[in-house]
Parts: C-alpha cells; sequence; structure tokens
C-alpha cells in the first residue's frame, strides 16, 4: 500500500506575542496573523499534495487564550481536510493542557483526539495504517509514556504519535523518554513535537520532529513548516519538509573590531542583514543585531545608543522593504588599554571606574536593583531582561557610558 500523510505539531494558534506587543503592537499583530496563514497554508499544501491523512503532535493552541476566533478557525482548518476525506489525529501537548478552548471544543467525525487518560490506537482500515498516541492531562507530564504505549499491529504500518523533549538540550522535559525507548516499541514511524527545530532524530525507525510552523521569537530563527511522509510498500520512502512561515527572524552578529569608524560598520551590518533578507523571500523579517568585539568605538555607542540604534535600523531597512529592527544589542568591548604609570592611575576615570565595579558594596547594590527591576516586568519580557540585566554586563556597560559622555565634553 502506498500513501502520503502530513506530519504538524506546535501550531501554537492564538500566541500572543507579549514581549514583541510591549516593543511593537503592530509587529506582534503581524506576527500573530502569521500563525494562522502558516496553519492555512498548510491545509492547503496538504490538499494539493493528496494526503491521506494528518497527524498534529501537540501543541496546537498556546495555553490559556481567551480568542474564541483561534477555535474557530481551527474547526475551518481541519474541516478542509475532512471535507476531502482526509482525517486529522491529533493529542494535547503541554499548552493544550491549559487551554480552555483544548478542553471544550467537540470534534468533527473525520477529526480524532488520542486519549488523555491512556495510550490508545486509532486505525485506517484501508490503508492498514495504526496510529498510537497519548495526550497530555496536564501540562507537567513527568511519566515516560512511551513505554505503556500499544504493541505495533502485525503487518500494519505502525505510527507513534508523542509530544516529548526526548533528551533534547534546552526544552523542557516532559514525557521523558530515549531514542532507546522508542525504537523498542517496534513502530515504523515516530510523529513528535514539542521541539520547534526540525530534526530527524532516527532513519531505523524515523523519529521526527517536524518543527513548528512559524517562528515566535528571536529564539526560532529561519525558516518554519512541518513534514509530508511517503510510504511505499509498508516503508518509508521519503520524508520531505514544506516551509510554512510567513515571518521570520533572524539574529545578525558583526563584528566591530575590524572597522575603523562608524561607517564601515553600518556597512557590515547591511550586508549581513541583505543575505537573510533575500532569504526572506519577501517575509516580514524581524532581525536582532549583535555588535561583538573589541573596538575603540565602545563607549561611544553606549553613549549614544538611540542614535546608533536608529542608523542600524536604516541600514536594515535599506535591504528590502518588510526588515524590523527588534533588537540592538551592543556586545563589544574597550581595546585592552597599555599599563600605565601608578601615579596616573590615581587620575585616571577608567581605573577608577574598574575599582569601583569590584567593589562589593556597589555589586550589592546593584545586584538588588537588578532583582527589583525584573519583579516588575511582564512575563513576556523575560527573555531579554535575562539577557540584559547581568551584573557584570550593566556595570561594564555605566563604566562605558561615563567614559563615552566624557569623551564628549
Amino acid at each position: 500500500m502506498n500513501f502520503r500523510f502530513l506530519h504538524a505539531a506546535d501550531l501554537h494558534l492564538g500566541s500572543p506575542f507579549l514581549g514583541l506587543a510591549l516593543k511593537d503592537e503592530d509587529v506582534a499583530a503581524r506576527f500573530a496573523k502569521a500563525s494562522r496563514s502558516a496553519f492555512e497554508d498548510l491545509v492547503t499544501k496538504a490538499l494539493e499534495e493528496g494526503v491521506s491523512f494528518a497527524v498534529i503532535a501537540g501543541d496546537v493552541f498556546d495555553g490559556e487564550w481567551k480568542d474564541a476566533s483561534i477555535a474557530l478557525f481551527l474547526n475551518r482548518q481541519l474541516a478542509r481536510l475532512s471535507n476531502r476525506g482526509v482525517p486529522t489525529f491529533l493529542l494535547r501537548g503541554n499548552h493544550d493542557a491549559e487551554s480552555l478552548f483544548a478542553k471544550s471544543l467537540t470534534w468533527s467525525d473525520n477529526v480524532f483526539e488520542f486519549s488523555t487518560r491512556r495510550p490508545e490506537t486509532h486505525r485506517i482500515k484501508d490503508l492498514r495504517v495504526a496510529l498510537h498516541g497519548r495526550g497530555f492531562p496536564h501540562r507537567e507530564v513527568v511519566e515516560n509514556y512511551a513505554v505503556d504505549y500499544p504493541e505495533p499491529v502485525a503487518g500494519w504500518f505502525n505510527i507513534g504519535v508523542l509530544h516529548t523533549a526526548c533528551g533534547r538540550a534546552g526544552h523542557e522535559n516532559y514525557a521523558p523518554c530515549t531514542v532507546a525507548d522508542l525504537a523498542a516499541r517496534g513502530y515504523d514511524y515516530w510523529a513528535l513535537g514539542h521541539v520547534h527545530a526540525f530534526e530527524i532524530v532516527s532513519r531505523d525507525p524515523w523519529i521526527v520532529y517536524p518543527g513548528n510552523l512559524q517562528g515566535r521569537s528571536i529564539r526560532e530563527c529561519g525558516e518554519r513548516g512541518a513534514v509530508l511522509v511517503d510510504v511505499a510498500d509498508g516503508v518509508v520512502d521519503d520524508v520531505r519538509r514544506i516551509v510554512t512561515d510567513s515571518a521570520r527572524w533572524a539574529e545578525i552578529f558583526v563584528d566591530a573590531a575590524p572597522h575603523s569608524d562608524e561607517t564601515g560598520l553600518l556597512r557590515a551590518v547591511e550586508a549581513e542583514v541583505r543575505v537573510h533578507a533575500e532569504a526572506a523571500e519577501g517575509r516580514l523579517l524581524a532581525v536582532r543585531v549583535v555588535l561583538t568585539g573589541a573596538t575603540p568605538l565602545h563607549a561611544r555607542f553606549i553613549a549614544d545608543r538611540d542614535r546608533l540604534r536608529d542608523e542600524v535600523e536604516a541600514a536594515a531597512q535599506r535591504c528590502a522593504d518588510d526588515v524590523w529592527l527588534e533588537r540592538l544589542r551592543i556586545d563589544t568591548v574597550e581595546p585592552q588599554r597599555p599599563p600605565r604609570d601608578a601615579a596616573l592611575a590615581e587620575i585616571d576615570l577608567a581605573a577608577a571606574l574598574e575599582k569601583c565595579e569590584a567593589d562589593i558594596a556597589v555589586r550589592a547594590r546593584v545586584t538588588e536593583l537588578v532583582r527589583t527591576v525584573k519583579d516588575k516586568l511582564p512575563g513576556g519580557m523575560a527573555e531579554d531582561a535575562n539577557a540584559a540585566l547581568g551584573l557584570d554586563s550593566i556595570l561594564a556597560e555605566a563604566r562605558a557610558l561615563a567614559l563615552g559622555r566624557m569623551g564628549e565634553a
């Protein structure tokens, strides 16, 4: 039996983009719309490719989101598949476990949701396909669900559907398992979700993360999508990625060290942004520019951060019609200064500031202030806060700012 099926995961419909909205509401709204457009385009491509069924491996929604239009949108898209005779099999991930809509939706006859109480099997008799899975009843699932999945149906094509980190670093370790655990079940294909990056973990058996459909933050750069799986005579013949995102993120690192003036640095920024703008092929592109390296311009950058940001944003906008600077991060440092006479060091402002940075009382007071600021920040800005509010980076920036202002005087 030959057939093709769709494997997607981590739709995160209804993601509010809180951190992004605090920076630019219009851009946040466009990314929210992009999440829906990505799923709509995915359904269109699936129908064009003639898939026999679709699998969605968790996190359809994005937690406690009260906009009913999200649920109606999902229902409308699944109906497009159902009306063409394409069944959809889905399970709840950790985000769905928090969603009011995921708990209350009534699915059509051609949409099948895996139980959250125990592993279960759905069968497609005419294709001789058995799909095994279990959804999340609550967010923090710490049990290894995979070891309790049913035995494979003999002579059928067996698919395991699971929302898990499967040992991937940097992800909450929900429904923890290993590749060996999955292989031991004897299935032909594992349709995983939870990890937002595309990865073929194994080819024997096939264990695949399709990634999410649409990048949601600077931590999710590059193209996003799902996979189409071709099966021929009961064996996986091809796993093909399809790209669905309609807005994209890019983090760009530019070394300031080789540039003696700001003009040269801005040209380098423009060249790097242009590469990503061309790859985005007309999509909205949100870029974070990170300046690195040792440069005598460091103090000037810190002292005149807003002007520099405007210059960098202008350079980015010259690359394409729809480029937005999400953030400029200045990670440059001052060049190492040669040793100076001890007597001169007593009146050396830079040396005095360095001594101040090492003062225990100063460090304690700054730490207290940083904690106060973090406690008052909205949750959506947590990532930026952790990156920007490190004690040493704050003290170094304060020193550079003071030196920069002295240089302007």
